[in-house]
């Protein structure tokens, strides 16, 4: 399974993700965000504190990540 190097946020609350192996992607979050762990995510400054963990996924401080082999999956499919 690939981790994640490095991630950034974008407007419109999208990621661009880039693997260990130098695949790379933007990845649209707009319509995932909903339960508890990611409705705090629609705040624009909020949803910019995401940063890679320890696993290699991007997290943000309330505890919400993202698997990284289904971020993977999405991004070589759409390339």
């Amino acid at each position: 399974m690939e981790r994640v190097s490095k991630v950034e946020a974008r407007a419109n609350y999208r990621l661009l993700v880039e693997f260990s192996d130098g695949t790379h992607g933007e990845i649209d979050l707009s319509g995932r965000l909903f339960g508890p762990m990611f409705e705090p995510l629609r705040d624009a400054a909020f949803f910019a504190q995401v940063s890679v963990d320890e696993f290699g996924a991007p997290c943000w401080p309330n505890g919400a990540d993202l698997a990284p082999d289904a971020l993977y999956a999405q991004i070589r499919a759409s390339s």
